[in-house]
This record gives C-alpha cells, structure tokens and sequence, in this order.
C-alpha cells in the first residue's frame, strides 16, 4: 500500500474542511482528521495549506464568513491540527486581497479579539507575524485620509505587546525627520488676511513665514541647543505668541445650536455625538494646509490654535529634561531656562484664553505632560519591565511572619502616669510637652513666661527713637508701669520723643532719690495723694523745663548701654558652643540668606562666623539681650547654649 502524498491529503482534506465549516462543527473536523490515515506531521502540514486555499477561494469576499474561519483555525491550532502561526497567516492573506473598507471591517475583529492573541499559545510564535501584518496595513494607508484607521491599529500593537517590547519603543530618542513642513517661501510683503474674517488682523509674509518655520524646530526639538537657531526660535515664537495674543478668540454667543453644542459640557456633548453621529460631530487633520491666505481663517480655529500652543509646550517640556541618549551638549543656560519658564506661563494662558472649555482643556494638557514626566524616568531606566504581584505567593521559601508585638492597654498607662504624679496624653511629644509642668496655672505664673521688659529698661538706649513703633510700645509700657503717663502733655511743639527723654530722665532722678531716702518711715497713702496734688504744678513746671533740655542731650545721653548686654568674654565663650548650628538661629533672629552668606565669607570657622553674627545682632537689634536670647535658644531646641545664656543672666543678677 502506497503512502499517501500531499496532493491526496489536500483533496481530502479540503471536502472535510468545507464541511466542517458549513455546518460551523470543529468537532466534526477534530474527528475526521484523526481518522484519516497517515502520518501527523503529513496531515497537519497539508491542512495548513488547505486552510488558505478554501480561504481564498470560497470566503474572502464574506467578512462575516472571515470571522468563521479564522475562529475555526485557532481552534485547530489549539488542538494542534494546525500550526499556530496559520490564524494570523490566514489573516494577513485576508487584508492583502481585500479593499481598505473591508480590511477596516475586518479589523475589528482583531481588536476584540487581543486577549486571543496574547494567549501562550498564540503570543511567542505569532508577535511578529503579527507586527508584520499591522505594518503592511499600514503602508497601505494613507497618513492624512485614514488617520482614523492608522490610529486603531497603532492603538492595537500598543495593547498587544508590553510596553517592555524593544519593537515599540523608541530606544534612543530618535526624531521623525522625514515629517517635513512644506509652506511658500516666494510670496512678496502683503496683507494676507481675507475679508471673511470679522476682525481683521494685519498678518504680513514676514509672520507667515515664521510661523511656519517653527514646524522644523518642532520636529526636531535639538536645533535649539545650538546658539544661532535658538535665537531664530525665540524671535519666531515671541511673533507668534504676540499674535495669538493680539487676535483674541471670542466665547461663542447664545442662540444657535451649533453655538449652543460649543458651548455645552464636553461630556454631555460626547454623549450627544455618540447618540447621533451626524450633529455636532468636529472634522479632525492630521496636517493643516500651509496656503498663505488661510492663515487668517486659521489664526481665528480654536482647533488649530489648540494644536500650535500644545506643540509649544511639548518642546518646552523636552528641551530642558534630563533625557538618557542626549549628547552632551545637548544643554541650556540658565538665561534660556528662565524664557522658557516664563514663555510655558503665557501659552497657557493663551489656553486658558482659547473657547471653548478653556481652562479645562489646559489643566488636561497640563496633566498630560506630568504623566510624561514618569514615562520619561522609566525610559532612563532602561524600560524595565512591568511585572504584576502575585496576588496568591505561595508559602515555600517565605519568611516567617514577626510575632505580634504587645501593646499595653491605654487604661494601664494612664494608671501609671497617675501613680507618678504625670499626664499621659497618649502620644509621646504631648506627654513630654504636658509634663514639663503639670500645674498649668503655675506655669503660667512662671518668671520665663514674663516677655515684657520694664519701662526704664525699654526706654534706655533706644534704636531709634523717632520710629512710631518704638513710642508707642513706650507709651503702652508707661501707661502699665508709670504714673508719668497720666500728667499734663498737651504742649503742640513737643515731640513724644521728647517727652519719653523727659519721662526717663525724671525716672534715673526718682531712683536716685529713692536710695538717698531712708526707707523707715513711709506715709501713709492718703498723706501721698495729698502730697502729689500739692506737688502737682511744680512736677509739670519741671517735666516742661526737661523737655526742652532735650534739644541739647548729647549722644551719650541718648544712647545708654542697652539691659543685659552680652560681654566680650561671654560671647567668646558663648560662639563655641552654639557651633555649626548659628545658622538656624540666625534664621531665627531674622537674618537673610545673602547675609548669612556674607558671614560666611567673611569668617573662617563656624566659631567666629557665629560671633560675628552675635555680635551685630547685640549692637544693632533694639531687642537684643541676654533674657531673648536664652528664650530663643531654648525655642530651637538649643538647651546647652540656653543654659549657659541663663547662666550668664544669673551672674548679672
């Protein structure tokens, strides 16, 4: 008995082929293969064939019929009847003899069916076959006349291969400069706005030209990074951005349904579209006409102005990122990152500006390019792979999980804080703040808590006695802590300054006197009052008489030592042990970063760099002293340097 050749499995074959398929029962064809005779490898090589001939031959025109078929044939290949690549094959054979209208058709199907194609089975030996058959679609498309299509099937390899694949990933940064701009570049100086234009926008050859000329730093963004084109491109992009901003666009107005539909929601207008595809629906290019005498008509599309501002920020967004396979030259000086800034802020604003929905579309665009920021970081990387947790690990090889740890009941700690005399607050830096004194009132009481200096103290040595501020924290002290504030001060030609000279005067004269006095005998309060009121005319005879003493004080007069100064061995020994943290408290006490720099500079080590800043701070600051200085120490945690500052006020005392 002879073996049978491939021509007689193809005979066979093809009437149980064509069978099966009528009756659209795979069972049917599982079992008559089986029983056929011969060898396996034979009969699976010959049913290959015979899958595209019957195809071809009987059902290319039936797109419905197509689907049937290649439904059939990954069955087979599931149950090893067929090679698994003849689904895709068959596919590919199917677009190459069908019209553009059909394969589209047809193309559907291999969008719902992806999940099948990403099956083990089908993936590893079918991702190039399917990469070649997207492609040659492709190349029979037009990139201006079937966008849509073009961007179906793109959108279709980007949900069939992982984003780890090397095919689809543009791994050195490459540009598409074959994307060229073609406009007119013989056109004479003229007006090129058209009369349909209702405001009319003086547009000359010169904004023409330049306008169009951005498309090539568009497309390839690396010309900026040389001098002499970033100096093109930054007097193009002024041009055109002064002209978006002198050809405002207007909102559309209430009244006609076209007007109306602009003007509503973006998603109850998607809805609407969605509903009835032949009203509201928007003509999207791919490529906008560059004819000279649409650039007015253009200037007034939102569409189009949209499309220029987001290319705008596109580049503005690539030219100053860290990109892996830049060169490095590739680099920008600071000057030009500051026009950039500046720039991405007014093309937003001209988003902002552009109807409809403004704002909204650019906080999208502004999300978008966040987006891209991440995707940016991942390409640094190196692509790696996305891999997804197991969402069941198994239990081999892991770690034993720690023991619970034991947390005390909130009732038990709070019993052994009252056993002790203290607050538990329930957490640590309240308890530690509660505790440092549990009598609030008390602490309240405390001499530290005490930030109001005496009148004489405040009124020695003033910065500066002519600032409104200082006289009236002096005149709020005097009417707390002096009868002074109450006499007679209604003379026009005095000045408060004057009269706070005359008032500290009167006070050193009352101290003086007071330690003269013997202080055994003190008369009685009513005997006092008496007194002052007898004494009342001469005390104002003498203030008014001090007051014009004060035109000839000297400067030593005005300007006496200050309460509590620091000496010059205590700030020795003070700068030492603040160290290396004198910046933080020279934040503290109101000094600038370029003064703090100046510091710096002008000091070699952190020691006389703190001593320096002290020590300006003790001659020029009004509120420098001993007692403020050890409050703010204190405030910032500094408790050695607060320490020795209290000790330096106790020697004082």
């Amino acid at each position: 008995m002879c073996t049978p050749t491939f021509q007689t499995y193809r005979e066979q074959l093809t009437d149980i082929l064509r069978e099966s398929f009528k009756e659209r029962k795979f069972a049917k064809l599982e079992a008559d293969f089986k029983h056929l005779g011969g060898a396996h490898t034979d009969k699976k090589s010959s049913l290959d064939q015979v899958f595209r001939d019957v195809l071809l031959t009987d059902h290319v025109g039936d797109v419905k019929a197509v689907e049937d078929f290649i439904t059939l044939s990954a069955n087979a290949a599931r149950n090893d009847l067929v090679s698994v690549t003849i689904p895709v094959i068959l596919l590919g054979d199917v677009f190459d003899a069908v019209t553009l209208d059909q394969c589209e058709q047809l193309f559907t199907y291999v969008e719902n069916n992806v999940a099948v194609w990403k099956e083990e089975v089908f993936f590893t030996p079918c991702k190039n076959n399917i990469l070649r058959m997207c492609n040659d679609l492709l190349r029979r498309l037009s990139r201006s006349q079937n966008t849509v299509f073009c961007g179906r099937i793109l959108l279709f390899l980007a949900k069939f291969f992982p984003f780890s694949e090397r095919s689809g990933l543009n791994i050195v940064s490459e540009f598409n400069l074959e994307n060229l701009t073609e406009y007119s570049t013989d056109g004479k100086n003229e007006n090129l706005a058209g009369d349909s234009v209702e405001t009319q926008l003086q547009i000359d050859y010169n904004l023409y030209c330049k306008f169009w000329a951005l498309q090539d730093f568009f497309r390839n963004p690396n010309q900026c990074y040389n001098k002499v084109q970033w100096k093109t491109f930054v007097s193009h992009t002024s041009s055109v951005l002064a002209a978006f901003r002198g050809f405002k666009l207007e909102e559309p107005r209430e009244g006609s349904s076209r007007e109306k539909s602009e003007a509503m929601d973006v998603d109850e207008l998607d809805e609407k579209n969605l509903l009835d595809p032949d009203k509201g629906a928007q003509h999207f290019f791919a490529k906008f006409l560059t004819n000279p005498k649409l650039l007015a008509l253009q200037l007034s599309d939102s569409n189009f102005r949209r499309s220029v501002l987001v290319q705008f920020l596109i580049i503005f967004h690539y030219l100053p990122s860290q990109v892996k396979f830049k060169m490095d030259m590739y680099t920008l000086a600071q000057a030009q990152v500051d026009w950039i800034k500046e720039t991405e802020a007014q093309v937003y604003r001209l988003l902002d500006e552009t109807p409809p929905n403004g704002t909204k579309f650019s906080k999208s665009v502004q999300h978008m390019l966040q987006r891209e920021e991440m995707w940016n970081n991942w390409k640094n990387e190196g692509c790696k792979e996305f891999q997804r947790p197991d969402p069941h690990p198994s239990d081999t090889g892991k770690a034993p999980s720690p023991q619970r740890k034991y947390k005390r009941l909130l009732g038990d700690s709070i019993k052994e804080a009252t056993k002790h005399g203290k607050f538990y607050m329930g957490n640590p830096e309240l308890t530690k703040l509660w505790n440092l004194c549990p009598d609030n009132l008390q602490a309240c009481k405390g001499s530290d808590r005490n930030f109001l200096p005496s009148l004489e103290s405040y009124l020695e040595n003033p910065k500066d006695k002519n600032d409104p501020s200082y006289e009236w924290r002096a005149l709020r002290l005097m009417a707390r802590q002096s009868p002074h504030f109450f006499t007679l001060f209604n003379t026009p030609s005095y000045k408060v300054s004057d009269y706070l000279e005359s008032v500290r005067k009167k006070i050193q004269k009352d101290r003086s006197e007071a330690k003269q006095e013997p202080m055994e005998e003190v008369l009685p309060v009513v005997e006092q009052m008496e007194a002052d009121n007898d004494n009342f005319a001469d005390e104002q005879e003498q203030i008014e008489a001090d007051l014009l003493k004060t035109e000839q004080l000297t400067p030593e007069d005005k300007n006496n030592h200050k309460p509590n100064m620091i000496t010059a061995e205590q700030l020795q020994e003070l700068a030492p042990i603040i160290g290396a943290d004198w910046k933080k408290l020279a934040n503290k006490l109101g000094y600038r970063p370029d003064e703090i720099l100046f510091f710096e500079t002008e000091n070699p080590t952190a020691s006389a760099q703190c001593h320096a800043m002290l020590q300006i701070w003790f001659d020029d600051d009004m509120d420098a002293s001993l007692d403020n200085l050890a409050y703010i120490l204190e405030g910032l945690g500094m408790l050695e340097s607060c320490d020795t500052v209290k000790k330096f006020i106790g020697n004082v005392d």
